[in-house]
């Protein structure tokens, strides 16, 4: 049985996330203001069903997918771009890969312990991201 991403979960570290937004054209004053973000993310995960709800002060996003279901996700409040999605079990990972006019896009997520990691991919950029479990 893979593992259980549902959860509440709380930023606690972020790297090179300029870089990923810059990949993905996002502007100068809105990566200003996401780099200062401490988003939450809501997870909600029913067998091979989830949805995932990112909040902050600045933006919300909200997906929902089926493992190895390809759907169209739109990332607006991110890069208002459009994207062909699919997300599959790696291991106990979840990989999404975006196929649209960005090149090697793509996340990751991953759990250690009472941490959730995502790998953000754009380009030639990679951000990692560490969110910690948030107390019930």
């Amino acid at each position: 049985m893979p593992v259980d991403f549902s959860g509440t979960w709380n930023l606690v570290s972020s790297d090179n996330f300029e870089g990923y937004m810059l990949a993905l054209g996002i502007d100068f004053a809105t990566r200003k203001i996401a780099k200062m973000l401490k988003p939450q993310k809501v997870i909600e995960q029913n067998g091979d069903s989830f949805s995932i709800r990112t909040t902050s002060t600045f933006r919300n996003y909200f997906v929902q997918f089926k493992i190895g279901e390809e759907f169209e996700e739109d990332n607006k409040g991110l890069d208002n771009r459009k994207c062909k999605s699919v997300v599959t079990w790696d291991g106990d990972k979840l990989v999404c890969v975006q196929m649209g006019e960005k090149r090697n896009r793509s996340w990751s997520h991953w759990i250690e312990g009472d941490e959730l990691y995502l790998e953000l991919r754009c380009e030639d950029q990679v951000s990692k991201q560490v969110f910690k479990r948030a107390s019930g």
